[in-house]
């Protein structure tokens, strides 16, 4: 004889399945994270106990810039202007230089994208009258003032090796950075000469004289650094244009060395000693040309963007 199931069984079987779940569901659920001690320090990144590390330059940064302006100072300062045929040597060291100066203005900038870019560097210097000795052949001796407005403007295509310029870098960092490009140079001399003859006859003339010309140069050049700390880096820049392109004489150039040092996070002050040098003569007759050659110290104010 089969007995029959009691109806509530199927109500007994949920009741007992509710159950075993709600005894699981406290288990699954996540546990909650531990308070932290209400005397402990918050780890700050870049230090013992965190595994992030400090900010550092990155490559990633598509586009950089950077801007300084500059002041170049030559201890001394020698030339030769020559005008007709006519020469007048110069000799001025920087303390007879300074009284001279009637207008100056440099600066030079970059900007980049990746690792191609390109530069400017514009230099322009007016001189008032400078006292000078004169030669022409030899014969004759005498005095002269010259004066002079030099402009040297370059524009070149830059690629740079190594890390990226910035103020602040980890020690040794470096770049290399070779440019190709144009200079463009524009000269106005003009010379106010005595002359005397040396054999004593006492024999005197005077003339004056003007030279003004513009003209571009072929240009390469290299800049590089290195951090020696992460605010001190060391830096040398080094060019030379012209090859004799334009003129029978026709070359001029630029030697630097220096350190630099980061007084932010985006500016840098700069020290550095510098040659410049420019040689140029027509090679017609009479002829006309000048060279200078200038010795000194250069100071800038460097922007990183």
């Amino acid at each position: 004889m089969t007995i029959p199931a009691p109806r509530c069984a199927p109500l007994l079987t949920y009741a007992a399945g509710l159950g075993l779940l709600l005894l699981a569901v406290p288990q699954l659920a996540p546990k909650p994270a531990l308070a932290a001690p209400l005397d402990a320090a918050p780890v700050e990144a870049g230090t013992p106990g965190d595994s992030t590390p400090p900010s550092t330059p990155s490559e990633t940064k598509a586009w950089a810039a950077t801007a300084e302006l500059y002041g170049f100072l030559p201890i001394r300062m020698t030339g030769t202007t020559t005008v007709r045929g006519f020469s007048a040597d110069t000799d001025l060291w920087l303390g007879e230089t300074i009284p001279l100066i009637q207008m100056v203005g440099s600066g030079r900038a970059s900007l980049e994208y990746g690792r191609i870019g390109v530069l400017v560097d514009a230099s322009y210097t007016q001189l008032g009258d400078q006292a000078s000795k004169t030669t022409a052949d030899g014969i004759f001796t005498g005095n002269a003032q010259v004066t002079a407005i030099q402009g040297v403007y370059d524009i070149a295509l830059r690629y740079r090796f190594g890390d990226p310029e910035t103020a602040i870098a980890h020690a040794g960092a470096y770049s290399v950075i070779p440019y190709a490009g144009v200079r463009l140079l524009h000269s106005e001399l003009g010379v106010k000469a005595q002359l005397r003859d040396n054999s004593g006859s006492g024999w005197q003339w005077q003339s004056e004289g003007n030279l003004n010309r513009t003209w571009t140069q072929a240009l390469v050049g290299t800049q590089a650094s290195v951090f020696l700390t992460p605010r001190l880096r060391a830096f040398a820049r080094g060019d030379i244009g012209g090859f004799g392109l334009g003129g029978a004489e026709d070359l001029s150039g630029n030697a630097q060395v220096g350190l630099g040092y980061a007084v932010g996070n985006s500016t840098q002050v700069n020290l550095s000693w510098r040659y410049a040098g420019i040689r140029f003569n027509n090679g017609g007759s009479p002829d006309n040309g000048f060279n200078t050659d200038q010795n000194g110290i250069e100071a800038g104010l460097k922007f990183f963007f």
